[in-house]
């Protein structure tokens, strides 16, 4: 999620379910830019739920597509 917030819900929302199936620790993958990857991180860390890794799987174009014209204004 993009926002602080809307990312620290959703991430005690799937350690809540997390926890439910027994799981005690997880690694986290984090995709793209944005200020709620650090608070979900904290989310999940809060919960008891211990992070054994955290890695950026952020996709990198190898100059894949071109990207659309800048805008003019």
């Amino acid at each position: 999620k993009s926002t602080p917030f809307a990312s620290q819900m959703a991430a005690e929302t799937a350690a809540k379910a997390a926890m439910e199936h027994g799981l005690k620790s997880v690694e986290v993958f984090v995709k793209g830019p944005g200020s709620g990857r650090e608070a979900a991180i904290r989310a999940l860390q809060s919960t008891g739920l211990e992070v054994t890794m955290i890695k950026d799987v952020t996709p990198i174009p190898h100059n894949g597509c071109r990207p659309p014209k800048r805008r003019r204004v």
